[in-house]
């Protein structure tokens, strides 16, 4: 039957609907039938997200903590939340040690505000006892038109250093096959992912002094945290066992640790670079391959 005699039986306005139809079907058939390519497969399970820099509340030093990785799982450059928590080098931390983030600390005074008077008036009066960390306490009170006392005031937050240069003579952590990026998206990874197999050599990418190393930071399992400089440090996650000691110098390209699975699904190296706590994509600092 030809395309006439079936516009003539279906009118216009139908027939024309009919066409249309079949126009779209043969476009998304063409598309779903195109091949693509170069398309790069990148491993995003168990990436490491990096929760936003903490400025409430407190934290209670557990055995094996140092103020570096404390820095590192919480988003800090470790000199600055030293410096709030007035901890002088060589930033030496006990277990049950209060690390409090949002800049009060144990010398901070505390106030109870009462009234006299339960309901507002000529008469009434508000005392504010402020007791201090050293056990003495200050009594001041005021009528009901006199200035109270502030009874609290939200401290500073602790200035950061200046930012100073890059370390040089980057090199890469371990040989393998790239399979997950940098994002600064908070939700996902604040790394680069390097498949690898178990077992295989993981590299200190630059000169430093290692930091930290251990398996309390949750999601990293066994992990080497190197100091650079005074503002940049690297991470090395998901080894199978740790070749340094805390304290240790090491020379960019010495092994480290050997490459493992543990805090994560598959073998591979979650490699970060930290400057004043907060990462930066590595591959800024990496050389090209």
């Amino acid at each position: 039957m030809s395309l006439t005699v079936i516009a003539q039986r279906m009118g216009n306005t139908s027939f024309q609907r009919l066409v249309t139809g079949l126009v779209l079907s043969t476009l998304l058939v063409g598309c779903s039938s195109t091949k693509s390519s170069n398309v790069r497969v990148v491993d995003r399970n168990n990436a490491v997200a990096q929760r936003p820099t903490v400025t409430t509340g407190q934290y209670v030093v557990r055995p094996g903590d140092t103020m570096f990785s404390i820095a590192f799982r919480y988003g800090w450059d470790y000199k600055a939340l030293a410096a709030r928590n007035n901890i002088p080098t060589p930033y030496t931390i006990h277990p049950g040690q209060t690390i409090r983030f949002d800049g009060r600390t144990g010398s901070t005074p505390t106030a109870v505000v009462s009234n006299s008077s339960s309901s507002p008036s000529s008469s009434s009066k508000t005392t504010v006892i402020r007791r201090q960390a050293n056990g003495t306490t200050t009594t001041t009170t005021t009528g009901s038109t006199g200035a109270v006392p502030s009874v609290a005031n939200k401290p500073a937050p602790a200035p950061l250093p200046p930012a100073g240069p890059a370390p040089t003579g980057w090199g890469w952590p371990s040989n393998g096959i790239l399979i997950g990026k940098f994002s600064s998206n908070g939700s996902l990874n604040k790394g680069i992912d390097i498949a690898g197999d178990l077992g295989q050599p993981v590299l200190a990418a630059s000169d430093g002094t290692v930091v930290y190393a251990g398996s309390g930071l949750r999601g990293y399992g066994e992990l080497v945290i190197i100091k650079h400089s005074e503002t940049y440090v690297s991470a090395y996650g998901h080894n199978r066992r740790l070749l340094v000691r805390e304290g240790q110098q090491v020379k960019v390209g010495q092994t480290i640790a050997e490459m493992g699975s543990t805090g994560t699904d598959r073998v591979k190296l979650h490699f970060e670079i930290r400057r004043q706590g907060k990462p930066v994509d590595p591959l800024q600092f990496l050389p090209r391959r």
